[in-house]
């Protein structure tokens, strides 16, 4: 009796407690491969993602099947190309440009995140990704978009249900109930809110998504809606759980962690960067095959779903050494945290700045922090990655 070919094997419960094993066996034994419990090719080699990455004309983004139309509704930014993807991003980009996010990143994350630390720091204690990461995340996010009146914790819990549905790839009904009451919620909490300001525009990142690139055309409600919920969930993301992975890796390395702290200013942007790099917080890029495509030996039909794994590109020992390890002494090189051609995010820069505003400011004002070892760092997700809690004592 012949043995299942690993691919075949592969389930979403090991996919979900620790990709990096499964993409590194992937990587060596079959890097373009069908892996049916999720229903997609995986591709796993940083040549082969960023191949497909920059060449829409094999690999459109335009995907039916994709969880994030089915719970988002459709097109949105991340499933479409051509022109609508070129309005899409002309409406979301005003915002968040490097430019316009240098001139007032400083002055949006600091006094969310002091006001944080002012209530963790007499504690002694905390766990830092319901503390803080994440309601730093959620909290500048939803000041950029307009949206100061909500608080973290609706944010929060917005994020982790529209996460239910965007990655349920094996269309579980159950995550996918969870994620439909949710948009329905914010469908009818911000409704009125875009209405308004279809007819009076200000300069939050929502009334962009309804004026922004029309020449005097405003956008539907119902056009905006998906993309609103693309941004509601990657931005938020993003960041918090990004800075996690990061700082879980900078205090589990005795020497990263004494000169980081020693000179938390100096370094902070090459933490950022390496925690976006080792554990990468939006895994895959979901592609569609326009026509068969062959990688060596092994061709992908036309009309089936390709998982662009970022996460699997940017531990590819043939790009970077020693890639299971936290390195600020690497060499910078570009990774894929943030995806390939005309997708790369258009939220990276106030993303990347985001997160070094707040673990600097946290490592300033804890120098002496160090992880809970009674509470371990527990990681969970292949799609999106993270600490799901984060103890630390000071």
């Amino acid at each position: 009796m012949s043995a299942v070919p690993f691919a075949e094997s592969i389930t979403v419960e090991q996919l979900d407690a620790d990709p990096y094993p499964v993409y590194e066996r992937l990587r060596r034994e079959s890097p373009v491969a069908f892996v049916p419990a999720v229903n997609v090719w995986m591709l796993t080699r940083w040549d082969d993602v960023a191949f497909a990455g920059a060449h829409p004309e094999l690999f459109t983004a335009e995907a039916p099947t994709s969880p994030v139309d089915r719970t988002f509704g459709s097109p949105t930014v991340i499933t479409c190309d051509g022109a609508s993807h070129r309005d899409m991003r002309a409406s979301i980009d005003p915002c968040f440009r490097p430019r316009a996010v240098d001139a007032y990143v400083s002055g949006l994350v600091e006094p969310i995140a002091r006001g944080l630390l002012d209530a963790i720091a007499p504690r002694g204690e905390a766990e830092l990704m319901a503390d803080y990461l994440e309601p730093v995340s959620v909290l500048s996010l939803g000041a950029v978009l307009g949206l100061r009146d909500l608080d973290g914790d609706t944010l929060r819990r917005w994020f982790g249900a529209l996460a239910h549905g965007a990655t349920n790839y094996e269309a579980d009904p159950a995550k996918q109930a969870v994620a439909d009451a949710a948009v329905a919620e914010i469908r009818e909490r911000l409704t009125p809110r875009l209405t308004r300001l279809a007819a009076e525009p200000d300069g939050s990142a929502l009334s962009h998504l309804l004026h922004a690139g029309t020449d005097g055309r405003v956008r539907t409600v119902e056009e905006v809606m998906p993309n609103l919920l693309v941004l509601l969930l990657g931005g938020m993301q993003e960041p918090g759980h990004a800075a996690g992975s990061a700082l879980w890796a900078l205090l589990s390395d005795p020497a990263s962690r004494s000169a980081v702290l020693a000179d938390p200013a100096r370094h902070v942007a090459a933490v950022v960067d390496e925690g976006l790099r080792l554990v990468t917080p939006i895994g895959t890029q979901l592609r569609v095959t326009t026509g068969p495509v062959c990688f060596g030996d092994v061709t992908i039909p036309a009309g089936q779903p390709v998982a662009l794994l970022l996460g699997a590109a940017n531990r590819d020992p043939a790009r970077f050494s020693d890639p299971d390890r936290f390195d600020l002494g690497r060499e910078r090189i570009a990774h894929g945290s943030f995806g390939f051609g005309r997708h790369f995010c258009s939220g990276h820069w106030f993303a990347r700045q985001q997160e070094r505003i707040a673990l600097r400011m946290l490592l300033e004002r804890l120098p002496d922090i160090e992880l809970d070892d009674v509470h371990p760092a527990v990681f969970r997700g292949w799609e999106f990655r993270a600490p799901s809690h984060l103890h630390v004592r000071f």
